[in-house]
Protein backbone atom coordinates (compact mmCIF):
# COMPACT_ATOMS: atom_id res chain seq x y z
CA UNK A 1 0.00 0.00 0.00
CA UNK A 2 1.14 3.21 -0.85
CA UNK A 3 2.53 5.72 2.14
CA UNK A 4 1.93 8.85 3.41
CA UNK A 5 6.07 9.37 3.50
CA UNK A 6 6.01 8.16 -0.65
CA UNK A 7 3.43 10.60 -1.54
CA UNK A 8 4.80 13.92 0.33
CA UNK A 9 8.28 12.56 -1.76
CA UNK A 10 6.52 12.79 -4.59
CA UNK A 11 5.59 16.39 -4.31
CA UNK A 12 7.69 19.41 -5.29
CA UNK A 13 8.95 21.43 -2.01
CA UNK A 14 5.94 21.19 0.10
CA UNK A 15 5.72 23.20 3.38
CA UNK A 16 5.06 22.19 6.27
CA UNK A 17 1.30 23.50 6.07
CA UNK A 18 0.99 20.96 2.72
CA UNK A 19 2.34 18.45 5.01
CA UNK A 20 0.51 18.09 7.13
CA UNK A 21 -3.16 18.68 5.09
CA UNK A 22 -1.99 15.49 3.09
CA UNK A 23 -1.02 13.35 6.30
CA UNK A 24 -4.86 14.68 7.96
CA UNK A 25 -6.34 13.53 4.57
CA UNK A 26 -4.36 9.79 4.67
CA UNK A 27 -5.33 9.86 8.13
CA UNK A 28 -9.31 10.65 7.47
CA UNK A 29 -9.43 8.79 4.36
CA UNK A 30 -8.07 5.35 5.96
CA UNK A 31 -10.51 5.40 9.24
CA UNK A 32 -13.24 6.55 6.69
CA UNK A 33 -12.42 3.13 4.37
CA UNK A 34 -11.74 0.78 7.52
CA UNK A 35 -13.20 -2.67 6.37
CA UNK A 36 -14.02 -1.93 3.32
CA UNK A 37 -12.42 -3.88 -0.01
CA UNK A 38 -12.25 -4.15 -3.45
CA UNK A 39 -12.71 -6.34 -5.77
CA UNK A 40 -9.39 -7.65 -6.14
CA UNK A 41 -9.84 -8.14 -1.82
CA UNK A 42 -7.26 -5.39 -1.43
CA UNK A 43 -8.16 -2.73 1.38
CA UNK A 44 -10.30 0.08 -0.28
CA UNK A 45 -7.78 2.69 0.81
CA UNK A 46 -5.19 1.19 -1.85
CA UNK A 47 -7.04 2.96 -4.18
CA UNK A 48 -7.51 6.47 -2.79
CA UNK A 49 -3.96 6.41 -1.64
CA UNK A 50 -2.60 5.27 -5.18
CA UNK A 51 -4.84 8.23 -7.00
CA UNK A 52 -3.10 11.17 -4.20
CA UNK A 53 0.42 9.33 -5.42
CA UNK A 54 -0.52 9.66 -8.84
CA UNK A 55 -1.55 13.28 -8.48
CA UNK A 56 1.74 14.03 -6.48
CA UNK A 57 3.77 12.70 -9.46
CA UNK A 58 2.14 14.87 -11.89
CA UNK A 59 2.90 18.39 -9.79
CA UNK A 60 -0.38 19.09 -8.29
CA UNK A 61 -0.63 21.55 -5.30
CA UNK A 62 -1.20 19.81 -1.59
CA UNK A 63 -5.55 20.90 -1.46
CA UNK A 64 -5.79 18.45 -4.54
CA UNK A 65 -3.70 15.63 -3.42
CA UNK A 66 -5.71 15.43 -0.25
CA UNK A 67 -8.80 15.94 -2.68
CA UNK A 68 -7.61 12.84 -4.61
CA UNK A 69 -7.22 10.82 -0.81
CA UNK A 70 -10.49 12.01 0.21
CA UNK A 71 -12.50 11.39 -3.78
CA UNK A 72 -14.78 8.34 -2.16
CA UNK A 73 -15.18 9.31 1.50
CA UNK A 74 -18.61 10.61 0.53
CA UNK A 75 -20.14 8.09 -1.67
CA UNK A 76 -18.23 5.15 -0.54
CA UNK A 77 -16.96 5.97 3.32
CA UNK A 78 -20.23 7.29 3.98
CA UNK A 79 -18.92 10.65 5.33
CA UNK A 80 -21.09 13.41 5.92
CA UNK A 81 -20.26 16.21 3.31
CA UNK A 82 -20.80 18.45 6.42
CA UNK A 83 -17.52 16.59 8.37
CA UNK A 84 -15.45 16.98 5.00
CA UNK A 85 -16.15 20.86 4.90
CA UNK A 86 -15.52 21.03 8.81
CA UNK A 87 -12.37 19.59 8.68
CA UNK A 88 -10.70 20.64 5.09
CA UNK A 89 -12.70 23.77 4.02
CA UNK A 90 -15.62 24.31 1.29
CA UNK A 91 -12.39 24.36 -1.41
CA UNK A 92 -11.81 20.57 -0.84
CA UNK A 93 -15.10 19.47 -0.32
CA UNK A 94 -15.86 21.44 -3.92
CA UNK A 95 -13.41 19.20 -5.47
CA UNK A 96 -14.65 16.16 -3.98
CA UNK A 97 -17.60 16.66 -4.44
CA UNK A 98 -17.57 17.00 -7.98
CA UNK A 99 -15.78 13.57 -8.62
CA UNK A 100 -18.59 12.39 -6.02
CA UNK A 101 -20.99 13.62 -9.30
CA UNK A 102 -18.95 12.21 -11.74
CA UNK A 103 -18.91 8.81 -10.40
CA UNK A 104 -22.77 8.67 -9.67
CA UNK A 105 -23.41 7.51 -13.43
CA UNK A 106 -20.51 5.30 -14.75
CA UNK A 107 -20.70 2.36 -16.86
CA UNK A 108 -24.71 2.34 -16.94
CA UNK A 109 -25.19 2.08 -20.55
CA UNK A 110 -25.62 5.38 -22.96
CA UNK A 111 -28.02 7.14 -21.14
CA UNK A 112 -26.10 7.21 -18.15
CA UNK A 113 -23.13 7.49 -19.92
CA UNK A 114 -23.93 10.63 -21.94
CA UNK A 115 -25.39 11.98 -18.27
CA UNK A 116 -21.74 11.28 -16.87
CA UNK A 117 -20.18 13.38 -19.35
CA UNK A 118 -22.32 16.26 -18.94
CA UNK A 119 -21.84 16.49 -15.26
CA UNK A 120 -18.23 16.13 -16.05
CA UNK A 121 -18.27 19.17 -18.32
CA UNK A 122 -20.35 21.38 -15.57
CA UNK A 123 -18.15 20.19 -12.96
CA UNK A 124 -14.67 21.02 -14.85
CA UNK A 125 -16.08 24.31 -15.75
CA UNK A 126 -16.05 25.95 -11.85
CA UNK A 127 -12.32 23.99 -11.12
CA UNK A 128 -10.30 21.84 -13.82
CA UNK A 129 -8.75 20.15 -10.49
CA UNK A 130 -12.16 17.93 -10.39
CA UNK A 131 -11.21 16.35 -13.57
CA UNK A 132 -7.74 16.07 -13.18
CA UNK A 133 -8.46 13.85 -9.99
CA UNK A 134 -11.44 12.03 -11.91
CA UNK A 135 -8.30 11.32 -14.53
CA UNK A 136 -5.66 9.78 -11.60
CA UNK A 137 -8.60 8.07 -10.13
CA UNK A 138 -9.65 5.95 -13.59
CA UNK A 139 -5.91 5.78 -14.26
CA UNK A 140 -6.00 3.46 -10.87
CA UNK A 141 -8.88 1.75 -11.61
CA UNK A 142 -7.46 0.82 -15.08
CA UNK A 143 -4.26 -0.65 -13.42
CA UNK A 144 -6.37 -3.27 -11.31
CA UNK A 145 -9.00 -3.41 -14.31
CA UNK A 146 -8.65 -7.35 -14.17
CA UNK A 147 -10.14 -7.56 -10.61
CA UNK A 148 -13.29 -6.04 -11.93
CA UNK A 149 -16.17 -8.21 -12.80
CA UNK A 150 -15.77 -9.56 -16.91
CA UNK A 151 -18.71 -8.37 -18.08
CA UNK A 152 -18.04 -4.62 -16.65
CA UNK A 153 -14.04 -4.38 -18.57
CA UNK A 154 -14.85 -3.98 -22.07
CA UNK A 155 -17.32 -0.72 -21.25
CA UNK A 156 -15.03 0.81 -18.31
CA UNK A 157 -12.36 0.54 -21.17
CA UNK A 158 -14.10 1.48 -24.06
CA UNK A 159 -15.30 4.61 -22.19
CA UNK A 160 -11.63 5.07 -20.71
CA UNK A 161 -10.35 5.29 -24.73
CA UNK A 162 -12.67 6.95 -26.36
CA UNK A 163 -13.63 10.10 -23.26
CA UNK A 164 -11.09 10.05 -20.91
CA UNK A 165 -7.55 9.30 -22.42
CA UNK A 166 -8.52 12.19 -25.39
CA UNK A 167 -9.54 14.41 -22.76
CA UNK A 168 -6.17 13.79 -21.26
CA UNK A 169 -4.78 14.81 -24.68
CA UNK A 170 -6.53 17.96 -24.95
CA UNK A 171 -5.43 19.24 -21.14
CA UNK A 172 -1.52 18.59 -22.82
CA UNK A 173 -1.32 15.78 -20.24
CA UNK A 174 0.87 12.63 -22.95
CA UNK A 175 2.29 10.81 -20.46
CA UNK A 176 -1.41 10.13 -18.85
CA UNK A 177 -3.11 10.09 -22.58
CA UNK A 178 -0.54 7.22 -23.30
CA UNK A 179 -1.04 4.98 -19.89
CA UNK A 180 -5.12 5.12 -19.98
CA UNK A 181 -4.94 4.24 -23.65
CA UNK A 182 -2.63 1.56 -23.58
CA UNK A 183 -4.42 0.22 -20.36
CA UNK A 184 -7.40 0.11 -21.93
CA UNK A 185 -6.29 -1.12 -25.34
CA UNK A 186 -6.22 -4.82 -24.81
CA UNK A 187 -9.82 -5.14 -22.84
CA UNK A 188 -11.35 -3.21 -25.87
CA UNK A 189 -9.95 -5.43 -29.01
CA UNK A 190 -7.46 -8.19 -26.80
CA UNK A 191 -6.43 -9.77 -30.60
CA UNK A 192 -5.82 -6.26 -31.90
CA UNK A 193 -3.46 -5.51 -28.80
CA UNK A 194 -1.41 -8.27 -29.39
CA UNK A 195 -0.92 -8.01 -32.78
CA UNK A 196 0.38 -4.26 -32.36
CA UNK A 197 2.67 -5.26 -29.14
CA UNK A 198 4.16 -8.18 -31.54
CA UNK A 199 4.72 -5.35 -34.30
CA UNK A 200 6.23 -2.81 -31.96
CA UNK A 201 8.41 -5.15 -30.36
CA UNK A 202 10.45 -6.41 -33.54
CA UNK A 203 10.48 -2.97 -34.67
CA UNK A 204 12.19 -2.37 -31.63
CA UNK A 205 14.42 -5.18 -31.92
CA UNK A 206 15.38 -4.10 -35.41
CA UNK A 207 16.11 -0.59 -34.53
CA UNK A 208 17.18 -1.28 -30.55
CA UNK A 209 21.32 -0.97 -31.29
CA UNK A 210 21.01 1.12 -34.42
CA UNK A 211 19.23 3.84 -31.98
CA UNK A 212 21.86 3.77 -29.73
CA UNK A 213 24.64 4.38 -32.23
CA UNK A 214 22.54 7.32 -33.47
CA UNK A 215 22.31 9.04 -30.01
CA UNK A 216 26.01 7.68 -29.05
CA UNK A 217 26.66 9.98 -32.69
CA UNK A 218 24.93 12.99 -31.54
CA UNK A 219 25.84 13.22 -28.15
CA UNK A 220 29.72 13.42 -29.55
CA UNK A 221 28.67 16.11 -32.35
CA UNK A 222 26.04 17.98 -29.62
CA UNK A 223 29.11 17.89 -27.11
CA UNK A 224 31.76 18.90 -29.86
CA UNK A 225 29.36 22.46 -30.50
CA UNK A 226 29.62 23.16 -26.84
CA UNK A 227 26.27 22.34 -26.11
CA UNK A 228 27.16 20.24 -22.80
CA UNK A 229 23.72 20.37 -20.76
CA UNK A 230 21.86 18.31 -22.47
CA UNK A 231 19.77 14.46 -22.29
CA UNK A 232 18.74 12.33 -24.55
CA UNK A 233 16.07 9.23 -24.72
CA UNK A 234 14.53 6.54 -26.87
CA UNK A 235 11.06 6.90 -27.09
CA UNK A 236 8.39 3.88 -27.98
CA UNK A 237 4.94 5.08 -29.80
CA UNK A 238 1.84 3.66 -27.68
CA UNK A 239 0.25 0.57 -28.70
CA UNK A 240 -3.01 2.06 -29.14
CA UNK A 241 -1.66 5.29 -30.75
CA UNK A 242 0.70 2.65 -32.65
CA UNK A 243 -2.68 0.91 -33.80
CA UNK A 244 -4.67 3.73 -35.08
CA UNK A 245 -1.83 4.31 -37.29
CA UNK A 246 -1.08 1.45 -38.76
CA UNK A 247 -4.51 1.62 -39.33
CA UNK A 248 -4.25 4.82 -41.44
CA UNK A 249 -1.34 3.03 -43.22
CA UNK A 250 -3.27 0.06 -44.05
CA UNK A 251 -1.24 -2.02 -41.83
CA UNK A 252 2.00 -1.45 -44.37
CA UNK A 253 4.54 -0.86 -41.11
CA UNK A 254 7.51 0.77 -43.53
CA UNK A 255 5.42 3.96 -43.78
CA UNK A 256 5.97 4.39 -40.19
CA UNK A 257 8.66 6.65 -39.13
CA UNK A 258 8.20 7.26 -35.42
CA UNK A 259 7.59 3.96 -33.36
CA UNK A 260 10.92 4.29 -32.21
CA UNK A 261 11.99 8.07 -31.83
CA UNK A 262 14.59 9.74 -30.73
CA UNK A 263 14.12 12.55 -28.18
CA UNK A 264 17.09 15.08 -27.21
CA UNK A 265 16.13 17.87 -24.01
CA UNK A 266 18.16 20.94 -24.19
CA UNK A 267 18.08 23.94 -21.64
CA UNK A 268 16.62 26.77 -23.93
CA UNK A 269 15.03 27.41 -27.02
CA UNK A 270 17.61 28.65 -29.40
CA UNK A 271 19.36 25.28 -27.95
CA UNK A 272 16.53 23.66 -29.59
CA UNK A 273 17.23 25.12 -32.95
CA UNK A 274 21.25 25.09 -32.66
CA UNK A 275 20.84 20.89 -32.03
CA UNK A 276 18.05 20.82 -35.24
CA UNK A 277 20.60 22.54 -37.11
CA UNK A 278 23.69 19.57 -36.08
CA UNK A 279 21.12 16.83 -36.83
CA UNK A 280 20.40 17.94 -40.10
CA UNK A 281 24.07 18.30 -40.90
CA UNK A 282 24.40 14.43 -39.81
CA UNK A 283 21.72 12.98 -41.32
CA UNK A 284 19.54 14.07 -44.27
CA UNK A 285 15.91 15.01 -43.24
CA UNK A 286 13.25 13.52 -45.35
CA UNK A 287 11.03 16.33 -47.53
CA UNK A 288 7.59 17.38 -45.78
CA UNK A 289 8.78 15.47 -42.37
CA UNK A 290 9.69 18.62 -40.46
CA UNK A 291 7.27 19.98 -37.81
CA UNK A 292 7.94 23.32 -35.72
CA UNK A 293 5.44 22.96 -32.65
CA UNK A 294 7.77 25.37 -31.19
CA UNK A 295 6.58 28.18 -33.21
CA UNK A 296 3.18 26.66 -33.72
CA UNK A 297 2.20 24.94 -30.72
CA UNK A 298 -0.62 22.66 -31.01
CA UNK A 299 -4.17 23.80 -29.18
CA UNK A 300 -2.93 21.76 -25.97
CA UNK A 301 -0.13 23.42 -25.09
CA UNK A 302 2.61 20.56 -27.06
CA UNK A 303 6.04 22.10 -27.74
CA UNK A 304 8.64 20.37 -29.68
CA UNK A 305 10.52 20.59 -33.15
CA UNK A 306 9.72 17.13 -35.18
CA UNK A 307 11.83 15.83 -37.78
CA UNK A 308 12.31 12.49 -39.83
CA UNK A 309 15.94 11.48 -40.85
CA UNK A 310 17.79 8.70 -42.73
CA UNK A 311 20.47 7.30 -40.04
CA UNK A 312 23.19 4.38 -41.76
CA UNK A 313 22.62 2.40 -38.64
CA UNK A 314 19.07 2.61 -37.63
CA UNK A 315 17.25 3.51 -41.19
CA UNK A 316 14.62 6.44 -40.64
CA UNK A 317 13.77 7.81 -37.55
CA UNK A 318 11.99 10.28 -35.85
CA UNK A 319 13.79 13.12 -33.72
CA UNK A 320 12.18 15.13 -31.18
CA UNK A 321 13.91 18.42 -29.98
CA UNK A 322 12.69 20.40 -26.83
CA UNK A 323 13.43 22.21 -23.79
CA UNK A 324 12.83 21.40 -20.34
CA UNK A 325 9.78 23.37 -20.02
CA UNK A 326 8.17 21.95 -22.79
CA UNK A 327 9.21 19.00 -21.98
CA UNK A 328 7.61 19.31 -18.71
CA UNK A 329 4.29 20.14 -20.08
CA UNK A 330 4.20 17.46 -22.76
CA UNK A 331 4.05 15.09 -19.72
CA UNK A 332 1.97 16.65 -17.45
CA UNK A 333 0.08 19.26 -19.27
CA UNK A 334 -2.07 21.88 -17.83
CA UNK A 335 -0.87 19.69 -14.82
CA UNK A 336 2.70 20.83 -14.92
CA UNK A 337 1.37 24.90 -14.66
CA UNK A 338 -0.65 24.24 -10.97
CA UNK A 339 1.46 25.31 -8.76
CA UNK A 340 1.28 28.73 -7.36
CA UNK A 341 5.28 28.90 -7.34
CA UNK A 342 5.80 27.52 -10.46
CA UNK A 343 2.97 29.84 -11.84
CA UNK A 344 4.60 32.93 -10.59
CA UNK A 345 7.90 32.40 -11.98
CA UNK A 346 6.28 30.67 -15.16
CA UNK A 347 4.34 34.02 -16.17
CA UNK A 348 7.26 36.37 -15.85
CA UNK A 349 9.51 34.35 -17.54
CA UNK A 350 6.97 34.04 -20.40
CA UNK A 351 6.42 37.08 -20.43
CA UNK A 352 9.75 38.67 -21.10
CA UNK A 353 10.66 35.86 -23.61
CA UNK A 354 7.46 36.37 -25.61
CA UNK A 355 8.53 40.14 -25.76
CA UNK A 356 11.70 39.07 -27.36
CA UNK A 357 10.23 36.60 -29.98
CA UNK A 358 9.16 36.90 -33.53
CA UNK A 359 6.65 34.27 -32.79
CA UNK A 360 5.25 35.47 -29.42
CA UNK A 361 1.55 35.81 -30.83
CA UNK A 362 1.52 32.21 -31.86
CA UNK A 363 3.85 30.69 -29.44
CA UNK A 364 2.35 31.76 -25.91
CA UNK A 365 -1.11 32.59 -26.67
CA UNK A 366 -2.41 29.00 -24.97
CA UNK A 367 -0.83 29.69 -22.35
CA UNK A 368 -1.67 33.38 -21.96
CA UNK A 369 -5.57 32.37 -22.52
CA UNK A 370 -4.66 29.16 -20.00
CA UNK A 371 -3.41 31.30 -16.82
CA UNK A 372 -4.37 35.11 -16.62
CA UNK A 373 -7.93 34.91 -17.49
CA UNK A 374 -8.87 31.46 -15.55
CA UNK A 375 -6.94 32.18 -12.48
CA UNK A 376 -8.20 33.46 -8.96
CA UNK A 377 -5.43 34.31 -6.20
CA UNK A 378 -7.02 34.98 -2.57
CA UNK A 379 -5.19 35.43 0.38
CA UNK A 380 -5.63 32.89 3.00
CA UNK A 381 -4.12 31.71 6.40
CA UNK A 382 -2.09 29.34 4.78
CA UNK A 383 -0.61 31.95 2.07
CA UNK A 384 -1.65 32.17 -1.22
CA UNK A 385 -3.88 29.87 -2.90
CA UNK A 386 -4.45 29.66 -6.66
CA UNK A 387 -7.25 28.32 -8.02
CA UNK A 388 -7.24 27.55 -12.48
CA UNK A 389 -10.16 26.84 -13.69
CA UNK A 390 -11.36 25.30 -17.17
CA UNK A 391 -9.64 25.83 -20.57
CA UNK A 392 -11.33 28.33 -23.09
CA UNK A 393 -11.73 24.93 -25.66
CA UNK A 394 -13.53 23.03 -22.39
CA UNK A 395 -15.72 25.85 -21.64
CA UNK A 396 -16.71 26.28 -25.35
CA UNK A 397 -17.58 22.10 -25.51
CA UNK A 398 -19.97 22.33 -22.68
CA UNK A 399 -21.48 25.41 -23.94
CA UNK A 400 -21.84 24.24 -27.68
CA UNK A 401 -23.32 20.75 -26.41
CA UNK A 402 -25.57 22.24 -23.20
CA UNK A 403 -28.38 22.42 -25.48
CA UNK A 404 -28.71 19.54 -27.17
CA UNK A 405 -31.82 16.89 -25.80
CA UNK A 406 -30.77 13.83 -26.64
CA UNK A 407 -28.11 12.10 -25.30
CA UNK A 408 -26.98 9.75 -27.94
CA UNK A 409 -26.90 12.74 -30.10
CA UNK A 410 -24.27 14.75 -27.27
CA UNK A 411 -21.73 11.47 -27.09
CA UNK A 412 -21.67 11.32 -30.66
CA UNK A 413 -21.17 15.02 -31.05
CA UNK A 414 -18.62 15.09 -28.15
CA UNK A 415 -16.70 12.09 -30.00
CA UNK A 416 -17.17 13.90 -33.48
CA UNK A 417 -16.13 17.71 -32.52
CA UNK A 418 -13.29 16.71 -30.05
CA UNK A 419 -12.12 13.12 -29.67
CA UNK A 420 -11.07 12.74 -33.39
CA UNK A 421 -8.60 13.46 -35.20
CA UNK A 422 -7.48 17.19 -35.33
CA UNK A 423 -6.28 19.83 -37.99
CA UNK A 424 -4.88 23.22 -36.76
CA UNK A 425 -5.71 26.02 -39.34
CA UNK A 426 -5.09 29.75 -38.96
CA UNK A 427 -7.04 32.72 -39.53
CA UNK A 428 -5.48 35.92 -41.65
CA UNK A 429 -4.82 37.44 -37.89
CA UNK A 430 -2.67 33.79 -36.93
CA UNK A 431 -5.49 32.68 -34.56
CA UNK A 432 -5.09 28.69 -33.91
CA UNK A 433 -8.96 27.14 -34.97
CA UNK A 434 -8.63 23.29 -33.69
CA UNK A 435 -11.28 21.52 -35.84
CA UNK A 436 -11.74 17.50 -36.50
CA UNK A 437 -9.69 16.76 -39.54
CA UNK A 438 -11.26 16.77 -43.03
CA UNK A 439 -13.45 19.98 -41.75
CA UNK A 440 -14.42 21.84 -44.29
CA UNK A 441 -14.48 25.65 -44.74
CA UNK A 442 -18.32 25.61 -43.54
CA UNK A 443 -17.00 24.21 -40.19
CA UNK A 444 -14.39 26.66 -39.88
CA UNK A 445 -16.62 29.47 -40.59
CA UNK A 446 -19.12 28.09 -37.47
CA UNK A 447 -16.21 27.07 -35.36
CA UNK A 448 -15.68 31.21 -35.02
CA UNK A 449 -19.27 32.38 -34.68
CA UNK A 450 -22.50 31.30 -35.78
CA UNK A 451 -23.38 34.72 -37.50
CA UNK A 452 -19.59 34.03 -39.76
CA UNK A 453 -21.22 30.69 -40.99
CA UNK A 454 -24.70 31.65 -41.65
CA UNK A 455 -23.44 34.85 -43.91
CA UNK A 456 -20.73 32.36 -45.42
CA UNK A 457 -20.57 33.94 -49.10
CA UNK A 458 -17.08 32.45 -50.27
CA UNK A 459 -13.45 31.36 -48.66
CA UNK A 460 -9.84 31.64 -49.58
CA UNK A 461 -7.46 29.48 -48.63
CA UNK A 462 -3.60 30.15 -48.69
CA UNK A 463 -4.82 33.59 -50.78
CA UNK A 464 -6.82 31.34 -53.52
CA UNK A 465 -10.36 30.93 -54.03
CA UNK A 466 -11.33 27.29 -52.67
CA UNK A 467 -15.13 25.88 -53.04
CA UNK A 468 -17.01 25.20 -49.72
CA UNK A 469 -16.47 21.56 -49.72
CA UNK A 470 -12.70 21.84 -49.76
CA UNK A 471 -10.90 19.72 -46.83
CA UNK A 472 -8.49 21.79 -44.82
CA UNK A 473 -5.40 21.06 -44.24
CA UNK A 474 -2.85 21.57 -41.26
CA UNK A 475 -0.93 24.93 -41.11
CA UNK A 476 -3.94 26.48 -43.61
CA UNK A 477 -4.21 29.83 -43.85
CA UNK A 478 -8.38 30.65 -44.30
CA UNK A 479 -10.11 33.65 -45.01
CA UNK A 480 -13.95 33.96 -45.00
CA UNK A 481 -15.96 35.95 -47.40
CA UNK A 482 -18.74 37.67 -45.57
CA UNK A 483 -21.87 38.82 -47.16
CA UNK A 484 -25.32 39.96 -45.40
CA UNK A 485 -27.16 38.64 -47.87
CA UNK A 486 -25.48 35.16 -48.18
CA UNK A 487 -27.60 31.89 -46.52
CA UNK A 488 -27.08 28.54 -45.78
CA UNK A 489 -28.32 25.71 -47.90
CA UNK A 490 -29.81 22.05 -47.38
CA UNK A 491 -26.58 21.21 -49.04
CA UNK A 492 -24.16 22.61 -47.01
CA UNK A 493 -25.62 19.58 -44.55
CA UNK A 494 -23.64 17.21 -46.72
CA UNK A 495 -20.63 19.33 -46.36
CA UNK A 496 -20.03 19.94 -42.97
CA UNK A 497 -17.81 17.73 -40.57
CA UNK A 498 -19.00 18.78 -36.94
CA UNK A 499 -22.00 18.34 -35.75
CA UNK A 500 -21.85 21.90 -34.40
CA UNK A 501 -21.94 23.56 -38.05
CA UNK A 502 -24.47 21.30 -38.94
CA UNK A 503 -26.87 22.43 -35.78
CA UNK A 504 -26.21 25.92 -37.00
CA UNK A 505 -27.47 24.70 -40.20
CA UNK A 506 -30.81 23.33 -39.19
CA UNK A 507 -31.46 25.93 -37.51
CA UNK A 508 -30.99 28.78 -40.10
CA UNK A 509 -32.88 26.71 -42.13
CA UNK A 510 -35.64 26.87 -40.01
CA UNK A 511 -35.49 22.55 -39.77
CA UNK A 512 -35.70 20.24 -36.63
CA UNK A 513 -33.03 17.75 -35.18
CA UNK A 514 -33.10 14.59 -36.77
CA UNK A 515 -33.10 11.32 -34.63
CA UNK A 516 -30.60 9.55 -34.35
CA UNK A 517 -30.12 5.41 -34.95
CA UNK A 518 -29.62 3.32 -32.33
CA UNK A 519 -26.19 2.63 -30.68
CA UNK A 520 -27.35 -1.01 -29.74
CA UNK A 521 -26.13 -1.93 -32.88
CA UNK A 522 -22.36 -0.84 -32.38
CA UNK A 523 -23.35 -2.85 -28.85
CA UNK A 524 -24.23 -6.02 -31.02
CA UNK A 525 -20.84 -5.26 -33.67
CA UNK A 526 -18.69 -5.20 -30.48
CA UNK A 527 -20.19 -8.21 -28.70
CA UNK A 528 -19.69 -10.59 -31.62
CA UNK A 529 -16.18 -9.14 -32.51
CA UNK A 530 -15.49 -10.47 -28.77
CA UNK A 531 -16.88 -14.07 -29.13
Amino acid sequence: MTTVKEIIGEMSNPSEEDIALVEKAYEFSKKAHEGHVRFSNEPYFVHPAATAKILAEYGMDATTIAAGLLHDTIEDGCVPREEIEKEFGKELLFIVEGVTKLGKHKYRGAERHAESLRRLLVATASDIRVLIVKLADRKHNMQTLEHVPEHKRQRIALETLEIYAPIADRLGMGKMKKILEDLSFPFVDPDAARHTAEVRTLKRQETEDGLAEVQKTLKHELAKKGLTTFRTDIRMKGLWSLHQKLRRKRDDISLIHDIAALRIIVPTVEDCYTTLGIVHALFRPLPGEFKDYIAFPKPNGYQSLHTTVVTPHAGIVEIQIRDEEMHRSAMFGIASHMSYKQLGKGVEKLGKEAQKSKFSALSFSWFRSLIPSLMKVSKNEGGRKIQVKVPPWLAELAEAHANIAGSEEFVDGLKEDFFSHRVFVFTPKGDVIDLPAASTPIDFAYAIHSDLGNHLQGVKVNGKLVSFDTPLDNGAVVEILWREASHPSAKWLEIARTSLARRHIRTALGMTEPEKPSRKRRARVIKTKNK
